[in-house]
C-alpha cells in the first residue's frame, strides 16, 4: 500500500468516529511522520570538482523518496487562531549526481533537522473536519553525510562532501484535522508542508584520479522539501460533554409551599455576587430548612457573546460562586450539587454573539 492510499485509508476509518469540530483552546500537543520529498539541488563549488571535467564547478544531485517527522506543542487561543513550538527532523538518500549524464560512485545521504515558530489558524465551517493553514520560521541544520560522486573515465576526479551547516528555515502548511469523539480533545491530522532553507554550505573534497592530489572545496546547495504527514494532536482544555438535565419536579398543588427554584442573575463576564443575588441566595437557604431539602442543585448558565469554551468555564464560576454562599449561609457543602451547562440551555434562545442577561444566570433547585 503507497502512502496516498495509507492517508485514505486512516481518513475513511477516521469519519465515523468524528466529533463536531471545536476551537482549540489552551495547550496541545502534536507529532506526525510520513513522506518526505527533497527537492533536485543544485551543487556549486568555489573551485573545479574535476568530477568529469577537470573545470566542472557545477552538479546535480537528485535523492530519493525519504521520510521526515514533527513534534510540537503550541497553545489555542479559542477563536481559530494557534501559535506552537516545533521541532522536526527529514532525511533522504542521494539517488544520482549528474552534470550533463550521470556519474558513478554516487552515494550518501541529506539530512535537515531543526526547531520552528509556527502560526496556524482553524477554520471553522460547522463540519466534523476542520481545515488550516499555517506559516513558521526558524533555524535548520543541513547535513550532507558522505554526499560523493567520481567521474566516468579512467583516471577521473571524484568529490566527497560530509559536513554541515545551518540556515534560516522557512514554512508553510496545510493540514485537516479530524476530531474523536470517543477522545474529546483528540485529533487525527494530515498535512501537507512546503518546508525550506537559505543555501546551506558545505566543506568538501576533491581528489585527482590521476595524481591522487586532494583538494578541499565550498560546495553551496539548495533545501526544499516537500512533505506529507499523518498524526495525532491533543488539546488539553477540550471540553467534556456536560452532565444530563434532571427535570425539575412540578411543586405539589394541593396546598402553597414556598418556591423551590430561584434565578440569581450576574452582570455581562462577570461571576462575583451582586447585592440583589445575595439576597436571593439567603432566601433560597431559608426555604432549604423549611421544606427539609435532602438536596440543592446549583446550575450555572452564560449567553452566546464568545466562545462555547470560554462560556463552560464562565457558567462553572458562577455556579462556584453562588454554591459557596450557600456554604456560608449554614449549607451543607455535601447537600448541593454543582453543575455548569455554559451557553447550551439559554432561558431566552439567542443568535450567537448575542449578550442576553436573562441567560446570565445560576439556578437553584430545592429537592
Amino acid at each position: 500500500m503507497n502512502f496516498k492510499k495509507a492517508l485514505l485509508a486512516a481518513t475513511v476509518l477516521a469519519l465515523p468516529l468524528a466529533a463536531q469540530a471545536q476551537p482549540v483552546t489552551g495547550v496541545y500537543v502534536g507529532a506526525g511522520a510520513g513522506l518526505n520529498i527533497l527537492q533536485n539541488s543544485d551543487l556549486t563549488s568555489n573551485a573545479p570538482f574535476g568530477a568529469g571535467v577537470g573545470t566542472t564547478r557545477s552538479l546535480t544531485a537528485e535523492f530519493d523518496n525519504g521520510f521526515g517527522g514533527v513534534l510540537s506543542v503550541g497553545y489555542g487561543f479559542g477563536n481559530g487562531l494557534r501559535a506552537e513550538i516545533e521541532g522536526n527532523y527529514r532525511q533522504n538518500d542521494v539517488a544520482k549526481i549528474s552534470r550533463g549524464g550521470a556519474l558513478t560512485g554516487v552515494g550518501g545521504t541529506a539530512r535537515t533537522y531543526g526547531v520552528m515558530a509556527n502560526a496556524l489558524y482553524d477554520f471553522d465551517f460547522g463540519m466534523p473536519v476542520v481545515p488550516y493553514l499555517g506559516a513558521g520560521v526558524g533555524y535548520a541544520w543541513s547535513e550532507y553525510d558522505t554526499v560523493r560522486s567520481r567521474a566516468t573515465f579512467p583516471g577521473g576526479n571524484s568529490v566527497n562532501i560530509d559536513d554541515t551547516d545551518g540556515q534560516f528555515a522557512f514554512q508553510g502548511i496545510a493540514g485537516l484535522a479530524f476530531p474523536i469523539a470517543a477522545v474529546p480533545g483528540l485529533a487525527l491530522t494530515g498535512e501537507y508542508r512546503f518546508f525550506g532553507t537559505l543555501d546551506p554550505s558545505y566543506s568538501g573534497v576533491s581528489r585527482n584520479g590521476n595524481t591522487g592530489a586532494l583538494s578541499r572545496v565550498s560546495v553551496d546547495s539548495e533545501n526544499y522539501n516537500h512533505s506529507v504527514f499523518v498524526g495525532l494532536r491533543y488539546a488539553f482544555n477540550a471540553p467534556r460533554p456536560a452532565a444530563p438535565v434532571v427535570p425539575v419536579a412540578p411543586a405539589p398543588a394541593a396546598a402553597p409551599a414556598p418556591a423551590r427554584t430561584y434565578l440569581v442573575f450576574f452582570d455581562f463576564d462577570r461571576a462575583d455576587l451582586t447585592d440583589r443575588a445575595r439576597q436571593i441566595i439567603a432566601e433560597a437557604a431559608q426555604n432549604a430548612g423549611r421544606v427539609q431539602s435532602t438536596r440543592i442543585e446549583v446550575a450555572g448558565h452564560a449567553d452566546r457573546a464568545g466562545s462555547p469554551q470560554y462560556n463552560q468555564r464562565l457558567s462553572q464560576r458562577r455556579a462556584d460562586a453562588v454554591a459557596a454562599e450557600l456554604g456560608r449561609l449554614g449549607i451543607a457543602r455535601s447537600a448541593i450539587t454543582v453543575q455548569a451547562f455554559g451557553e447550551s440551555r439559554p432561558l431566552v434562545p439567542t443568535a450567537d454573539g448575542v449578550r442576553e442577561p436573562q441567560n446570565r444566570r445560576v439556578e437553584i433547585v430545592l429537592r
